[in-house]
């Protein structure tokens, strides 16, 4: 793959970097940018990697992987294309931004794959969708999807997909989340001490999580053994079934894919 250039810096960025490091690519393989000096030193001595400017990094790479955010996407391209060579291969992390917008910036011909990632990749159990663009050979593809498996799995979809990835497994982990802070919340109201009530539902989140990867059986057979007709869980599914949480979170997700079409318009 050659060396491999993260151009960002933040929590993605440094995510990945660590990701391939964990995964055994040599540190000198790599290099990342960031406009903060103090950062830049923070890497630098966390990793031992090296800092370069943007134009740098880009006539230095390979693979150059964009971790930039959205509306800084134009103006990282302009700076970067006039030294992307052909059989380079260029990587956007960055949400909306389409295979199209990435090759009407660059040199013409340039191969681009776009990744919608999610933020569980923290701690290895990311979910990334990639989608090559129009010049994008398979070896290509294959390369960017070896990039996401340092961080956790990987699928390729059609692009015409990742506004629903998006909404689904790029947004994913913050439903996730809001659901575990109402349980929370639920177990304080009936009387539990806070840190308790967080142990419960964690472990519950993860156990059920894992029930559903290694059972192989379907979500519906898996709520079925647990509720008992007449009992507590019977009880609960249906003051949520009258609350509509069901079609809430059908809606959401369909709001989560016509902003991403939105920023991608845009």
């Amino acid at each position: 793959m050659g060396t491999v250039a993260i151009f960002g810096a933040g929590v993605m960025g440094e995510t990945l970097l660590s990701g391939l490091l964990r995964a055994g690519r040599p540190v000198d393989a790599l290099v990342i940018t960031e406009r903060r000096p103090e950062r830049a030193a923070e890497l630098t001595e966390r990793y031992g990697v090296r800092v370069l400017d943007n134009a740098e990094a880009a006539a230095a790479a390979d693979t150059l992987v964009l971790v930039v955010k959205p509306q800084d996407m134009g103006t990282l391209l302009d700076e970067i294309a006039p030294h992307v060579d052909p059989g380079n291969l260029v990587v956007s992390l960055a949400a909306g931004i389409t295979t199209g917008f990435l090759e009407a910036r660059l040199p013409e011909g340039r191969s681009v794959v776009r990744v919608m990632p999610n933020t569980p990749a923290l701690v290895d159990q990311g979910m990334a969708a990639v989608s090559g663009g129009a010049h994008c050979p398979p070896e290509h593809l294959a390369e960017a999807q070896e990039l996401l498996a340092a961080t956790g799995k990987v699928v390729e979809v059609p692009e015409r997909m990742l506004d629903a990835v998006t909404a689904i497994s790029g947004s994913g982990p913050a439903y996730i989340f809001y659901v575990v802070e109402a349980m929370i919340e639920a177990g304080v109201v009936l009387g539990m001490p806070r840190q308790t009530a967080t142990d419960l539902v964690v472990q519950t989140l993860y156990g059920a999580a894992t029930m559903i990867r290694e059972t192989g059986q379907h979500p519906t057979v898996l709520r079925e053994q647990v509720t008992s007709p007449g009992g507590t869980t019977a009880a609960a599914l249906r003051e949520l079934d009258d609350h509509k949480v069901r079609a809430a979170f059908i809606s959401a997700m369909e709001a989560a894919a016509t902003r991403s079409r939105e920023l991608a318009g845009g």
